[in-house]
């Protein structure tokens, strides 16, 4: 009771509780920056290591081969008992999170971190095509997650915290703060509630400056040599966002098909499942190394050198055939980084075949490079903003904004009409149906606080709450309108922007709140 009070309180006090977390939202920042600071430190000597290691057995006897082998089987057992131990560090964790603010899932914190980052810095560090930026976002929401519990924080404020520490999580993965926060708006919290700009961005600038202090003053990639793409070539950007959009589509049903395949086998002991990617890894350790890992040097070699097309074309069919095979196991590791190595290749093939048979100048040669990845991110996930403020932050200028936009919203296009689904949506989508009806979650005699936004031309827009058919179970107890606060009444009229704080019985939490939403989100067609 004292608890549901205190919900309330916060409510009425908005201005007070904006305070609170966004000082929260420094603290999560802070511990989540830590965490995926030293991540990313132990993937990144793990891919030195290996390196090493590769050199070394080129030049060894078959023993050593055969046990280096052995020991990529043992690390795959390993894995397996990791994500046996704890199922929801499997994959990117995006989709888990994703599940958890919506009310579908329950995290513990606690096993989650443990498996996650060790499970992480195994998996990605062996050699897989997967990327420390999904697990990243999840260690960030399970600081915020572990943060709210410790200190007994109520529902709604829970959501929050989580979401900051995600956007702190994918702020210190890629030093790109703005975009951090932009995908934990645009993709985990649906909306741009101001609580959740206010703390999002102040866990994303620290745990940036965390990251900065580690690991320099630049983003993980660097391209400052980037011309400006003239407006009379926007044409090719078109067609390369066309095709970004059909390959992003492409991607995301053959990583759900992957996903079945792996799921389905009968043929290899469960345990065993994921040494298959660690086995290939190691095959391709010898054969074509720069195919292992998340990516990141193999961007760098990209727009540094002169890959041949035969080169290219081997380069992304193989990195993206390894990738299914690497997160279809259900090891702990995600696919922002490779999808993005993915979008590059891509990008740097169409731009030979630009130059070469249109004689463009070599000079936009990176540009297709660039923009590609912000292409194939906005076709996989469907997160165009994300996608243009992340490839901005990397290239460090502004001056290429338009030509992201273009071949972003090109690609966002060709996936729609492709009716291609976000990826992590997807992913959750198939989860929850992987284990039977979704039922709600928490217990009769509990409530919380659900937050809704009226979006233009909703069934909620511009209606008095009296004429409003209000889910069961659910009760209306306050308005934020810009900075005024709203007492509802029955002939209070609602209108786009508003913000709705709904009370609602915890057990019919997750059923209410799709209703809610589904009422407050725009519609075209009345």
């Amino acid at each position: 009771m004292q608890k549901s009070k205190s919900s309330y309180y916060n409510v009425l006090h908005w201005r007070d509780f904006r305070l609170q977390i966004f000082v929260e939202g420094i603290i999560i920042g802070l511990v989540a920056g830590l965490i995926s600071v030293a991540f990313r430190w132990l993937i990144e000597e793990a891919d030195v290591l290996r390196g090493k290691l590769y050199q070394t057995l080129k030049n060894g006897n078959v023993t050593h081969i055969a046990l280096w082998f052995v020991v990529l089987v043992v690390i795959g057992f390993v894995l397996g008992r990791i994500v046996k131990w704890e199922p929801m560090s499997k994959g990117s964790g995006i989709p888990d999170v994703e599940g958890i603010l919506a009310g579908h899932l329950k995290m513990n914190w606690a096993k989650v971190m443990i498996a996650k980052f060790v499970g992480g810095v195994l998996a990605i560090g062996s050699g897989l095509s997967l990327g420390r930026e999904g697990p990243s976002v999840q260690l960030g929401a399970a600081v915020g997650q572990g943060f709210s519990r410790l200190m007994h924080r109520f529902k709604i404020e829970e959501k929050y915290l989580m979401t900051s520490g995600a956007s702190a999580g994918l702020a210190a993965a890629f030093n790109a703060p703005l975009a951090g926060v932009i995908f934990a708006l645009e993709e985990l919290h649906k909306n741009f509630s101001p609580a959740v700009l206010m703390s999002a961005m102040a866990a994303s600038l620290t745990a940036d400056f965390v990251t900065q202090q580690a690991f320099g003053v630049k983003p993980i990639f660097s391209f400052q040599a980037m011309s400006i793409f003239p407006l009379k070539y926007y044409f090719y950007l078109i067609i390369l966002g066309l095709i970004c959009g059909a390959f992003g589509a492409l991607f995301n049903k053959t990583l759900v098909r992957t996903l079945d395949l792996y799921e389905d086998q009968i043929w290899i002991p469960k345990a065993f499942v994921q040494a298959v990617p660690l086995l290939i890894a190691g095959v391709l350790g010898f054969v074509l190394p720069q195919a292992l890992g998340g990516g990141n040097t193999l961007i760098e070699a990209i727009t540094k050198n002169n890959f041949t097309f035969l080169m290219l074309f081997t380069l992304v069919v193989v990195k993206f055939l390894f990738t299914m095979a690497s997160y279809g196991s259900g090891v702990p590791g995600g696919i922002f980084l490779p999808l993005l190595v993915i979008g590059a290749l891509t990008g740097d093939i169409y731009g030979h075949t630009v130059i070469s048979v249109l004689h463009l100048s070599n000079h936009y040669a990176i540009n297709f490079v660039v923009l590609a990845m912000a292409a194939y991110f906005t076709a996989v996930v469907k997160a165009p903003v994300t996608g243009s403020v992340l490839i901005t932050e990397m290239t460090g200028s502004f001056q290429h904004l338009l030509a992201l936009i273009t071949v972003s919203m090109m690609a966002y296009v060709m996936s729609d009409i492709l009716q291609a689904k976000p990826i992590y949506e997807q992913l959750l989508t198939r989860s929850l149906a992987r284990k039977g009806d979704v039922v709600s979650i928490g217990a009769h005699d509990k409530k919380v606080i659900a937050e809704v936004a009226v979006c233009m031309g909703s069934e909620l827009d511009g209606k008095q709450i009296k004429n409003i058919s209000w889910p069961d179970n659910s009760l209306l107890i306050n308005i934020k309108r810009g900075e005024s606060e709203i007492i509802p009444k029955g002939d209070t009229v609602l209108i786009s922007g508003d913000y709705l704080y709904v009370v609602i019985n915890e057990s019919h939490a997750v059923t209410t709140n799709e209703k809610l939403l589904a009422m407050a989100e725009e519609c075209y067609d009345r």
